[in-house]
């Protein structure tokens, strides 16, 4: 058998206090997870649950406290080279162009410039900002900055898709069309995906499973919803089938006390 793209086995990730003082804090404590091959998981919970940090451990930008992360079975040391990274706020450099900004990791790869650039072409054509390579981030709107950072990912070709909130900034038209748009270049060669987001229509509208996580501190996975709606899938529409609002009203039920609980959380933290 294919072993998971992605395992989490026994994850904890804790910090220590400020300056060094006090109890440390536990962020996720043992977090079982895993995400098939090809396989698209989205990730829902409360403000401040551990979200990011389960993101990042997967990157391998953050090693656990304990527990181990296994990619395509083997455990995991340094980044992994096997993920691309999709950042909430663009990670777009604002001195190259469009073109460049998609181009550069191939540059930094090795790839001559000219064969960069050529590919770098290609896949803004994919995303459709064809014409627009030599605009600036600053000359782009939000969903084409949003594209460009989606070009700049895929065009490494990685086998797991990470993405923090990607489209949270956008609005609802657009986030519809970025969906849309992520959907049919997943489809093409499946990649596994990790997504994390706070709505829960997004969840559902994009994934193959949804898991909820319960509120901070020593977060952990409280459910895991199979989401068996047909595809290929538009977006907008599918929200409107009964299947899906049946589905909505499951895992919102699932974790409408958590998000409760992190709610009164925060409004502590803020009033304290």
């Amino acid at each position: 058998m294919t072993p998971p793209a992605v395992a989490f086995e026994n994850i904890t990730c804790s910090f220590t206090a400020r300056g060094g003082e006090g109890q440390p804090y536990t962020a996720v404590k043992d977090v079982n997870l895993s995400v098939g091959a090809g396989e698209f998981v989205s990730v829902v919970g409360p403000t401040g649950c551990g979200k990011s940090t389960l993101l990042n451990v997967a990157a391998g930008l953050l090693r656990p406290s304990s527990g181990t992360l296994r990619v395509f079975g083997e455990p995991l040391a340094g980044v992994n080279r096997k993920a691309g990274y999709m950042f909430q706020s663009e990670a777009l450099m604002p001195w190259r162009s469009c073109l460049d900004n998609v181009a550069a990791g191939l540059e930094f790869r090795g790839v001559p410039r000219e064969e960069a650039r050529r590919r770098a072409e290609e896949w803004l054509a994919r995303v459709g900002l064809s014409g627009f390579g030599d605009r600036y981030p600053h000359q782009l709107s939000g969903g084409m900055r949003k594209r460009t950072a989606l070009a700049q990912m895929l065009i490494l070709d990685p086998e797991i898709m990470l993405m923090d909130e990607p489209f949270s900034a956008l609005d609802i038209q657009t986030r519809q069309l970025m969906e849309n748009e992520l959907l049919e270049l997943w489809s093409a060669d499946r990649k596994s995906v990790i997504f994390i987001t706070h709505d829960l229509e997004e969840a559902i509208s994009l994934s193959d499973r949804v898991v909820v996580l319960s509120a901070g501190p020593a977060t952990r996975p409280i459910g895991e919803f199979a989401v068996d709606l047909p595809r290929p899938r538009d977006v907008s529409e599918i929200r409107l089938s009964p299947r899906f609002i049946e589905l909505h009203d499951r895992i919102w039920h699932s974790m409408k006390a958590e998000v409760l609980k992190g709610y009164a959380q925060t409004k502590n933290r803020v009033s304290a």
